[in-house]
């Protein structure tokens, strides 16, 4: 497989019309199919159904695009470390405190360390605020959590699962309490983060659901604060596992028997179609592997 017959896939698979292809590419209609067909050849497979007018990917051309994408961007990362020696330049980056605070030191550190040239610029912001501003361009990467992984104008790299703990003070009613539904946790107090975060929005329809009326949270900002306001009894929160982790441990909160019927992936995302600078692709590329691992 070679890299330019890769590419030229890419593309098409990309604008799904040979003629757009070839147009982008600057090749000839002709020249774009054949390469197109040396790549089945080699693969010895069908990578695009050919409709009428029409074209669109195969299963087999479905699987192979995310690989194309890698091996582009490997080839464009080699050429610029060759080029211009070590990674260099500013990633601003849209995130959120729990993931910033919980999930994202052991890849700043490393990004920080390894690559010093490398400036990281965080932004504290929701899932909205930071979906427009990466299709502004304003961010050049944004951290995500949401239930939703694909967002309109944005690629999206799906890192992780985020378990969440609905927790609360150990001497609470409900503490103990197994198969806990919707109705129960009616007339509870509640505590939350601003609204705009994905787990409280979820969260809120819920309980709304259940109960009919928008239920009302005390509202504490950050995450730290939350877990404070819960420990000393205020009410009961919905928050990232990972961030109450050494409070469960500790017996300072406890997880109350109820399990949201949603789940939230952490995802980092960047404007579609944009070519990644070399030393921003370093940084996504870390970022999976630090999410493998």
């Amino acid at each position: 497989m070679e890299l330019r017959l890769l590419a030229t896939f890419e593309k098409v698979a990309e604008v799904l019309s040979f003629t757009r292809a070839a147009a982008e590419l600057g090749y000839a209609q002709s020249s774009v199919t054949s390469q197109v067909k040396a790549l089945e050849t080699a693969l010895g497979t069908e990578l695009f159904e050919r409709l009428g007018g029409r074209i669109r990917l195969t299963a087999a051309g479905e699987r192979l695009l995310p690989y194309a994408r890698r091996m582009a961007d490997l080839a464009e990362e080699a050429r610029a470390a060759v080029a211009a020696g070590e990674a260099a330049g500013t990633i601003t980056i849209g995130t959120m405190e729990s993931l910033t605070t919980y999930r994202l030191p052991p890849l700043l550190e490393y990004v920080h360390h390894r690559h010093p040239a490398v400036r990281l610029s965080l932004r504290p912001t929701l899932g909205d605020a930071t979906r427009q501003a990466l299709r502004r361009g304003t961010y050049d990467l944004g951290f995500l959590m949401e239930a939703e992984t694909e967002h309109e104008g944005l690629e999206t790299e799906v890192l992780a699962p985020e378990p969440l703990a609905l927790v609360a003070a150990p001497g609470h009613a409900l503490a103990g309490r197994t198969g806990l539904a919707p109705a129960d946790l009616a007339g509870t107090a509640l505590v939350g983060t601003e609204p705009g975060c994905a787990y409280r929005d979820l969260f809120e329809a819920e309980l709304a659901g259940a109960g009919g009326a928008r239920p009302e949270f005390l509202e504490f900002g950050t995450i730290e604060a939350s877990k404070r306001a819960v420990a000393s009894g205020l009410g009961i929160a919905l928050l990232p596992r990972i961030t109450v982790q050494e409070e469960l441990a500790s017996g300072v909160l406890v997880a109350l028997g109820w399990e949201p019927p949603f789940t939230l992936f952490t995802q980092l995302a960047w404007r579609r179609g944009k070519r990644l600078p070399a030393h921003v692709r370093l940084f996504v590329e870390q970022a999976r592997r630090l999410a493998r691992e």
